[in-house]
This record gives structure tokens, sequence and C-alpha cells, in this order.
């Protein structure tokens, strides 16, 4: 399977619902009205299983990509999931058949996958230790370090050049 651009954006914000701001991690799909506005914007149907689920992937997915929780602790969002070819003129093409409440986490787990296939080591944590948000890195080099170069980037810069120019005073 591969994920197509639309799947790895939303795997890429369903990863970034939790970000630290003021020095505070926010959980964007704690509260029920605003997980069921994005799960609705996302194609779900915005019930309370399905964002139960989806946080499970949320945070199974995070562990994962983090290296701090094995591949495995994904199965059991998998479980009754089947994949169905079907033929065309043009090739064959794959349709997952899951529980409609489990969709969402399922197709999560799946971009997941495709991306580890197709584009291995291109999503990844933000280089910023302060920040829990994740990038992927569709740049040609590969070198993308930060979420957000106008955030991340521009203060670890900054951090790095102070304490250079700190290191250099103080001898």
């Amino acid at each position: 399977m591969v994920a197509d651009r639309e799947q790895q954006d939303a795997l890429l914000e369903l990863l970034n619902t939790t970000p630290v701001v003021n020095g505070v991690v926010r959980d964007e799909l704690a509260d029920p009205a605003a997980a069921r506005t994005w799960q609705q914007a996302h194609r779900g149907n915005g019930s309370t299983e399905e964002r139960r689920l989806l946080l499970q992937a949320r945070d199974a997915l995070q562990g994962v990509v983090r290296g701090s929780q094995p591949t495995e602790s994904l199965a059991p969002l998998l479980n009754d999931v089947i994949s169905r070819p079907h033929l065309s003129p043009v090739g064959v093409s794959w349709e997952l058949d899951a529980p409609a409440e489990r969709r969402m986490a399922v197709e999560a787990v799946m971009a997941w996958s495709a991306l580890q296939e197709t584009m291995p080591g291109r999503l990844r944590p933000c280089a910023n230790p302060e920040c829990r948000r994740f990038l992927l890195d569709r740049s040609k080099t590969n070198k993308a370090r930060w979420c957000s170069m106008a955030v991340c980037g521009n203060r670890m810069k900054a951090r790095r050049h102070y304490q250079r120019t700190r290191d250099g005073t103080a001898e």
C-alpha cells in the first residue's frame, strides 16, 4: 500500500495533536467536541469509540516513531482488519475492510507503514528536545531537523549562537 499525500498529511496532523504550548503539553483531541470536529474534518464519523481508537493509534504511533515503543504495539489496532484486492484494467488496488469505528486508526497505521516502506526515516520527531511535534521530510537531501524552521529551527539556532558566544567570552 502506498500512502498518498492526503494520507501522509492526515497522519502527520494526527501525530502533531499533542504540541507543547507555553511549556505545557496540550492534547488537541482531549475535548470531545474538538475531537469530533477533527475526526469529521478527516472523514471520520466523530463517534466516541472512533475517538478512543484514534487516540490509541496516535499514542502508539508517537511512541513507535520516537523509538520508545516497539512496532508490535500497533498490532491491537489491526485486529479484524482485512485488505481485499480489486482488479481493474490499470492494475490491482487494495481496499481496507475494517469496522467503521476503527477505520481512522487503521488508516493512520497503514499510512505510517507505507511511509516506512516508501520513505524510510523521513517521518521523525522534531530535533528540538522541548518540542513534541513530528515532521515528514520530503526534501531531496533528507536533512530537515525541525517541525518548523520559523519556530523550532530559529529557536535552536539562536540557542546554539548564544552558547557559542557565551562560551567564547568565558575564555
